[in-house]
């Protein structure tokens, strides 16, 4: 059974990127994307994937509120900050909200893919900056 991912970023070239190298991976189907927080809680309450790929600075809702606002509403979807930001206040917020995983955008595809199956099943993954 794949596992249902959810991207969420603002700019759509990352997200067209991202899309198209999880897509490659054959135990991950992207099932959505939204462009700010808003739209991930909304999406993530309907299309429940099994992660959620956050971006943290976005318009209309930030990553942290989208975060702490699925894991309310919908607690058995994980959140995964996907971020450029390394500050220790944002991986502690981050990690506050519920998301299970904190790792920066120069991950490489590989260390994503793993870091989503990770979290599917449940275990933390951190970017070892």
């Amino acid at each position: 059974m794949k596992i249902r991912t959810l991207i969420t970023d603002d700019h759509k070239v990352v997200r067209q990127g991202l899309r198209g190298f999880l897509e490659l991976d054959p135990t991950l189907e992207v099932v959505g994307e939204a462009s700010n927080g808003e739209e991930a809680v909304e999406m993530a309450r309907r299309l429940e994937p099994d992660v959620v790929l956050m971006d943290l600075l976005m318009p209309v809702m930030d990553g942290i509120e989208a975060t702490r606002e699925i894991r309310r509403e919908v607690p058995e979807v994980e959140v995964v900050a996907l971020t450029s930001v390394l500050e220790d206040a944002s991986v502690t917020a981050a990690i506050r909200a519920g998301a299970i995983g904190y790792l920066l955008k120069t991950t490489d595809a590989d260390e994503l893919c793993d870091a989503i199956r990770s979290a599917a099943s449940g275990q933390v993954r951190l970017a070892p900056e």
